[in-house]
């Protein structure tokens, strides 16, 4: 039997606000997988934003600059037909527990149904297994402003700019060293 070598392109969507330790790790696994993966950064409805898809792109970047088979890009609209205009074969997605497969598997169904795109899952590593980006906005909101109980969670470059930003909105404290006297 003749086994035929294929290059397979795959889109790793998400929101990605922000970009995580987690997020991080699946690009890098992803990377060593496919021919070529592209990063999609898209807009969640369902979800208040926070960073701009623009400042997501520029958090993102520095960490993929050195994985030659990996690029990021923005879009809006529906994730299949961003994966039909990258020329992809397939969807990557991460999967922290039970409650995301549920839901990616919907998601799967659904992308393959409507866009004829196929999904490949993978688990995300134990470390990282409790990383969300809405909870590393709330940890540091409600933390008074800690920047050491997010770095744990985050690269330096996007906990700097999320406690700029939330300093920004008057909430956080922008200096983490000081109490927060509000």
């Amino acid at each position: 039997m003749t086994q035929v070598s294929r290059h397979v392109v795959a889109v790793y969507q998400g929101s990605f606000d922000p970009v995580t330790f987690g997020h991080l790790d699946v690009i890098r696994r992803g990377a060593r997988i496919f021919n070529e993966l592209i990063v999609g950064i898209g807009v969640n409805p369902d979800k208040e934003e926070f960073f701009t898809p623009h400042e997501r792109l520029e958090l993102l970047q520095p960490h993929i600059e050195q994985l030659p088979n990996v690029r990021a890009a923005t879009y809006d609209g529906l994730t299949i037909d961003f994966v039909r205009q990258c020329g992809a074969d397939v969807l990557l997605r991460g999967i922290r527990d039970m409650a995301d497969l549920s839901n990616e598997v919907q998601l799967a169904n659904l992308n393959r149904v409507v866009g004829g795109v196929e999904t490949v899952f993978m688990m995300t590593s134990d470390q990282h297994v409790l990383t969300s980006s809405t909870y590393i906005k709330q940890i540091y909101e409600m933390g008074g402003g800690d920047l050491a109980r997010i770095e744990q969670l985050v690269p330096p470059n996007v906990a700097r700019r999320l406690a700029e930003k939330l300093s920004d909105h008057g909430t956080g404290n922008p200096n983490p060293s000081a109490p927060d006297t509000r």
